[in-house]
């Protein structure tokens, strides 16, 4: 599939490492120009792009930048996206850490996948944001491995929902349909699926045991 990245910090540039060596065609962009992805470029045959020209007829956008940044990203950013094109949202609000406060989180009760969905003006699948960026690399393993890790993914599209189900499984990690962006609190930082290493049946339960309530640690 032809996929843009944008966004080459830890998740985005493992993602362009395994995309890229599983035969994608893959361009990636960051926030400070493609000149200074020379190196991943060099390294995995991706194209370095400006982020304005990341999603240009990709059938997968993987939007993987800090909270904050999401309402600097260039207007129109994914109107030259293919058609039914399913955008991956790997972000998380750290409001204490990076973020600051986003009032529409912490007052008006938004997932932060939906604030982000708002934002770029396109449905968004919610994955990889518990996912730690060295296991993409390290901890791929192939179907029916016992130590297979399970990922949660999140989202309204059921096409989208199921082209994004069907690449991480390709990456070699097993999912578990997490509901819709307006559930993906379950899998929002300090739940008790976020940062886990398991297989389907705990983060099953994991995802279950979540509660809507923000922890304390991850409010402004």
């Amino acid at each position: 599939m032809k996929i843009g990245i944008i966004g080459a910090g830890n998740i985005g540039g493992n993602l362009t490492r395994r995309l890229t060596a599983l035969g994608h065609d893959v361009s990636v962009a960051n926030s400070r120009g493609p000149e200074t992805l020379r190196e991943l470029a060099e390294e995995t045959g991706a194209r370095a792009v400006r982020a304005e020209e990341a999603a240009e007829g990709a059938q997968v956008v993987v939007v993987t930048v800090p909270l904050k940044a999401v309402p600097d990203l260039p207007a129109g950013l994914l109107d030259g996206a293919a058609e039914g094109a399913a955008v991956i949202d790997t972000g998380n609000y750290y409001p204490r850490e990076r973020d600051g406060r986003i009032a529409a989180i912490e007052d008006e009760g938004l997932t932060e996948s939906r604030w982000t969905e708002q934002h770029l003006g396109h449905p968004v699948i919610k994955a990889f944001n518990g996912t730690y960026a060295q296991d993409i690399l390290d901890r791929h393993r192939p179907a029916g491995d016992p130590d297979r890790i399970a990922l949660p993914v999140a989202g309204d599209d059921a096409a989208a929902k199921r082209t994004v189900r069907e690449l991480i499984d390709e990456l070699g990690f097993d999912t578990v349909d997490a509901g819709t962006i307006g559930e993906s609190w379950h899998q929002q930082p300090g739940s008790p699926v976020y940062g886990l290493r398991a297989g389907v049946a705990e983060v099953e339960k994991a995802l279950a045991e979540a509660s809507p309530q923000r922890p304390a640690d991850f409010r402004a």
